[in-house]
């Protein structure tokens, strides 16, 4: 447990750097998620999206509440740089049809090039792993479980509402996507 009056410069650092990062996505997101409905996306499962919201916003809270006061080992600092560069790869791959709610625009084809040549979600295995991995780097390994755990059911739920929303747009898809 951290000592609550000290402070671990690295560890702030990390969960400033964090916590902009996930303020930006949803800036971005907000603003794709805007463009899309614009040109005819429509949103699908959106019932869940509180859940991923208060989810996260748990585990970012969590984190600063436990372990601001934890110097990070830096192989899991380097696992988690790793994973933003994966998730930069994804950003990149989809570009303005990014966002952090299910939008399908049924008259475009689904993304297969980028990391989703290799994975079906790749933007969820990053989380997951980031879920796991960050809190695992300022040793708070029950943490970590518990959050992966609640994340994965979450992700359970999502991933199956943006297949079904994916077949219904592209009824040609083997339900692989």
């Amino acid at each position: 447990m951290p000592d609550w009056l000290h402070l671990d410069a690295l560890a702030i650092a990390v969960l400033a750097l964090v916590t902009a990062q996930r303020l930006a996505e949803l800036a971005y997101a907000r603003f794709n998620e805007k463009r899309l409905k614009q040109i005819g996306g429509v949103e699908h499962g959106a019932s869940h999206y509180p859940l991923i919201v208060a989810l996260h916003t748990a585990w970012l809270a969590g984190l600063w509440l436990l372990a601001h006061g934890v110097h990070p080992h830096y192989g899991w600092l380097a696992v988690f740089l790793l994973l933003q560069a994966t998730r930069g790869w994804v950003l990149l791959t989809l570009g303005a049809r990014w966002t952090t709610r299910v939008i399908v625009l049924p008259e475009a084809p689904p993304i297969r090039s980028g990391p989703y040549r290799f994975l079906s979600h790749p933007n969820y295995a990053v989380v997951a792993a980031e879920i796991f991995v960050l809190p695992m780097a300022f040793g708070l390994v029950a943490f970590a479980l518990i959050f992966s755990l609640a994340n994965a059911a979450v992700l359970a739920v999502r991933i199956r509402a943006e297949n079904e929303a994916l077949r219904g747009a592209h009824p040609i898809l083997d339900g692989t996507n």
